[in-house]
């Protein structure tokens, strides 16, 4: 028998292992998993990324107590304005004022011709003394016994009559005179010395400049705020700036604007504010706590409300409404904002309420600028 050759044997055995493994099905799942391995399929959905957190800058302002400040518009008023009229017709006889003379209370301001009522007054004078004599005998007679109480008193009723023609004598010719009512300045004269003048006729206007009247009108928002005594400052068009004080506020509204007439009392000694200027009227309420910021601070809510961004103990923006107590140059005095609330003063307009953030304080440049405009109001 012919011996086989080691090659040809070694072929056969690698043959017969091959058909084995085939035969198993093994082949189909080469690469497709490794043994041993933990590692989860990656997934078709989006991977979740964390967004880091925005950083804000906060500030805890200083509190201070400022007055509110309602500003309107207005002019300069006299504190008494009168139109004098002449009480009867007749000829001007005595004109002792001309326009701008200074009158006191009383001050004889035109007297007309008394065309004899000065002698109906001598008369009257004249008929009370003798009735008052008659009186006087009367009563003498009376008391002895030598004249009937009748006529006692028919004497004193003539004593009575000649009384009252007198007074009635000395108001027909004080009809005759126009006087002062009050302290003041005679602003215009409408009459001349010697000329003919109709009852009822305006002879002079006086004018009671001290104090001087500011008035203005307030809205019905505002109203509540005032009281009588508060101060104010009022500027008037030539740049002027005087101190006053709230002496009357209107208690009904004006139809057309719904405001409210107030009216401010300044000290005029020297009568050199007159009536009619124009001015700017800065009423100050009673004190309330407020905050002063810079108008970049302040920013709109979604729903388009005015006030700012705070951040809570739990780093989450919310969004607190103001209320505006002034306007200075130098920046906004704000009212409503909680005790100790961290304000956003940068970054403000980059958040939205409920964002969750990374607050820091502001810098010390920022929190010296607001502790210096701080100094800026005037309470």
């Amino acid at each position: 028998m012919p011996r086989i050759k080691l090659h040809k044997l070694a072929a056969v055995i690698v043959l017969a292992a091959t058909a084995g493994w085939i035969l198993t099905g093994e082949f189909s799942s080469v690469g497709s998993a490794i043994p041993g391995s933990d590692t989860p399929p990656v997934e078709d959905d989006k991977v979740a990324i964390e967004t880091p957190l925005r950083t804000v800058a906060v500030v805890v302002p200083p509190r201070t107590m400022h007055s509110r400040t309602i500003r309107v518009s207005g002019t300069t008023e006299a504190n008494k304005h009168t139109r004098l009229a002449a009480r009867v017709g007749g000829i001007v006889s005595e004109l002792p004022v001309a326009k701008g003379s200074p009158v006191d209370a009383g001050d004889l301001i035109m007297r007309l011709d008394a065309e004899g009522k000065v002698a109906a007054v001598d008369m009257a004078k004249a008929m009370l003394a003798q009735r008052e004599a008659e009186a006087k005998a009367a009563e003498r007679l009376a008391k002895s016994g030598n004249m009937a109480k009748l006529r006692l008193d028919g004497a004193q009723t003539a004593l009575a009559q000649a009384r009252s023609q007198l007074e009635a004598a000395d108001a027909e010719l004080a009809r005759n005179e126009v006087r002062a009512p009050f302290a003041g300045l005679v602003d215009r004269v409408a009459v001349e010395k010697g000329s003919a003048i109709l009852q009822g006729a305006e002879i002079a206007t006086v004018l009671s400049l001290d104090p001087i009247l500011a008035v203005g009108q307030v809205s019905e928002h505002d109203l509540a705020e005032l009281e009588i005594g508060n101060t104010a400052t009022v500027r008037l068009v030539d740049g002027t700036s005087l101190e006053g004080t709230l002496r009357y506020i209107s208690r009904e509204a004006a139809p057309q604007t719904r405001t409210f007439r107030v009216e401010i009392a300044i000290a005029n000694p020297r009568l050199e504010i007159p009536a009619g200027m124009t001015a700017e009227i800065s009423l100050r309420a009673d004190m309330v706590q407020s905050v002063f910021l810079p108008r970049s601070v302040v920013t709109l809510s979604e729903t388009g409300d005015l006030g700012v961004r705070i951040v809570t103990p739990q780093d989450l923006v919310d969004f607190v409404p103001i209320d505006l107590i002034d306007d200075t140059p130098q920046g906004l005095v704000l009212g409503g904002i909680p005790d100790d609330a961290r304000i956003i003063v940068a970054g403000q307009d980059l958040v939205k309420t409920g964002d969750a953030v990374n607050a820091v304080e502001a810098d010390a440049e920022t929190v010296k600028r607001l502790v210096g405009q701080l100094a800026g109001p005037v309470n």
